[in-house]
């Protein structure tokens, strides 16, 4: 399942990369290709293969050239291109985020199982991934809670993002002119562009941007280490302090803008402006963070009061 993930998202990306080319252009090499694609040798000649079947490609190994452009009906969907540990994570935050879900809440394995079309391993394996952190707590026979967080945690996990983050946008600055993260930032200036033009009506699809952008960055240098402590960094900044709901669309806003002038950073290449635009970004999450603790999100619920039992909300 997850080879065809693997295959399938770089087979979406080798179309975007022969119409980059154009008609007639000579391929890069194999061991190029899987760089670029961020792919083994193997999934690079499987998606060639893929490719010359369709008639895109053609030639010897050393010699292949684009023979027509893929029309983009014949891409993989999206929803086939992502990982279901990343989907499960991503219905999850956005029913979190829509359903105004808060401290007490309980999450039922089988209710989101169901409402995801997985198997509940799946769904038990995302939540163990936070239980360790005390955010979701295991209760015997009462399936899963979720919990608050102080502003002590917030401070310690803000100095590992802060740590993470400048180190992988000071390398951000230096990737070569050909690696496709230039292509990808300058897309997401795109939707950010876009989200601000449409602000008033969806200030709350600035979740799964914020995420997108800043696990962007964090793949300028990757590490296995920090992409699975970036799950836990995730679900906080991204979604759990946005539990505060008051000024979000303000807070949103400002955001957009701060990832702006972050990118406008980003691709003049200069580390001091880099490193200058981050932190004026990390620092407003943090001071959003912050607030949060104090809000409604971190207050334990009363007794007595009636728990929500949740699945996942469809987005």
């Amino acid at each position: 399942m997850k080879s065809d993930v693997v295959f399938k998202r770089a087979y979406n990306d080798s179309l975007d990369l022969i119409a980059e080319l154009g008609v007639g252009a000579a391929l890069p090499s194999e061991n190029a290709l899987g760089a670029r694609l961020g792919v083994s040798r193997t999934t690079v000649r499987k998606v060639l293969a893929a490719l010359a079947d369709k008639g895109a490609v053609s030639g010897a190994p050393r010699q292949r050239r684009v023979r027509a452009v893929v029309q983009p009906t014949q891409r993989f969907p999206d929803a086939e291109t992502v990982p279901l540990g990343a989907q499960v994570e991503r219905r999850f935050m956005e029913w979190m985020l829509r359903d105004n879900a808060c401290p007490g809440t309980a999450v039922n394995e089988l209710e989101l199982a169901r409402q995801l079309g997985t198997a509940t391993t799946s769904i038990r394996e995302f939540l163990n991934r936070f239980q360790r952190f005390g955010l979701i707590e295991k209760r015997p026979n009462a399936g899963w809670i979720l919990k608050g967080f102080t502003s002590d945690f917030a401070l310690e996990l803000f100095e590992i993002r802060e740590l993470f983050e400048l180190r992988s946008a000071r390398a951000f600055a230096k990737l070569p002119p050909a690696s496709p993260l230039w292509r990808q930032i300058e897309a997401l200036r795109e939707e950010h562009l876009r989200l601000l033009d449409e602000i008033e009506q969806r200030f709350h699809d600035f979740s799964d941007l914020d995420n997108r952008f800043h696990r962007l960055i964090n793949a300028a240098l990757p590490n296995r280490f920090v992409e699975d402590f970036y799950e836990i960094i995730a679900m906080i900044f991204h979604y759990h302090y946005q539990w505060n709901k008051q000024d979000e669309r303000q807070r949103n806003e400002v955001a957009i803008r701060e990832h702006l002038a972050y990118i406008d950073a980003l691709t003049s290449r200069d580390v001091t402006r880099v490193e200058a635009a981050c932190r004026t970004h990390l620092a407003s999450a943090k001071e959003t963070l912050i607030r949060s603790t104090a809000g409604p999100a971190a207050v334990p619920p009363q007794r007595g009061r009636r728990r929500r039992r949740a699945g996942v909300t469809p987005a």
